[in-house]
């Protein structure tokens, strides 16, 4: 097999390409130049651990809220073997179970919801839930509606594109969760004055500060004073690897764990006081 027809040995040739292209560049802040390099090889290596991810899985969430919930179809951004793992943001771990354990929703708002990880994992997590997962990315609609077919909770979900102020109404009267992904547009999203109903519904957001250093105090003066609010950070990640999924190489295992963030982005749990039920 050649090259051309082998796409683990044509990703390390197109990697290899855009390293020769960086390096011949002027390199008189060398540090900027290494560090895109670093991780531009890191995200090469993660690709190249994918298989024997799967393999080690089953292609099956190995751990976590979400654990045992069917993930073969990959990711359509960001990292992928995390997720199989079932360590990705697990930061937020504690938080869901105390969400399944406290609260009983009708609803639960998934606004940038990629390729489905958390709009399946909660419907499975929250069983009495219809679940609305909106991306702008039409690409991404068919790997959710199959990986909610995968997991038998296609008839709870409901797939779509944008979702704007007004639609936040739609569910003012039920017990909803809303949880919010979109790369800094949540800024503009998450406003109670333009959707008056975000004001009793749980709200767990991303909040993409190395793009806005703003959006955490911006997002935390608007709620206050209708939610309890927790800050949530990244933590280093601590999990028990599958057995059939032992990388020898420390450096693997690393970046069998990383979820390739280049800044800062603290999770905001709120809990509305006035919450609907």
């Amino acid at each position: 097999m050649t090259p051309a027809e082998n796409p683990r040995e044509r990703l390390s040739f197109v990697i290899l390409d855009r390293l020769r292209g960086w390096l011949g560049e002027d390199t008189r802040k060398p540090e900027l130049v290494l560090h895109r390099a670093l991780r531009l090889l890191a995200k090469w290596r993660a690709e190249t651990l994918k298989g024997p991810a799967m393999r080690a899985t089953g292609g099956v969430v190995w751990s976590g809220p979400f654990a045992g919930m069917a993930f073969r179809q990959g990711a359509t951004e960001g990292c992928f073997i995390p997720k199989l793992l079932g360590c990705y943001e697990s930061e937020l771990h504690e938080h869901w179970l105390s969400l399944r354990a406290t609260r009983r929703y009708a609803a639960i708002v998934d606004v940038g919801s990629a390729e489905g990880y958390y709009a399946v994992g909660l419907a499975r997590l929250f069983p009495e839930a219809t679940v609305v997962a909106r991306d702008t990315e039409s690409k991404s609609h068919p790997m959710i509606r199959q990986l909610a077919i995968d997991n038998g909770v296609a008839d709870r979900l409901d797939i779509g594109g944008l979702f704007a102020h007004a639609d936040f109404a739609a569910f003012a009267d039920r017990p909803t969760l809303v949880l919010c992904d979109i790369e800094g547009a949540e800024k503009e999203l998450l406003d109670p004055l333009r959707a008056p109903a975000l004001g009793g519904m749980d709200i767990v957001v991303e909040a993409h500060d190395g793009m806005d250093a703003a959006i955490s105090g911006t997002l935390t003066l608007r709620f206050e004073a209708t939610h309890d609010i927790v800050v949530v950070h990244e933590r280093m990640r601590d999990i028990d690897l599958p057995s059939g999924y032992q990388p020898r190489d420390s450096i693997d295992r690393w970046i069998s764990v990383w979820e390739f963030r280049s800044s800062p982005t603290p999770w905001l749990v709120m809990r509305a006081r006035a919450f609907a039920r």
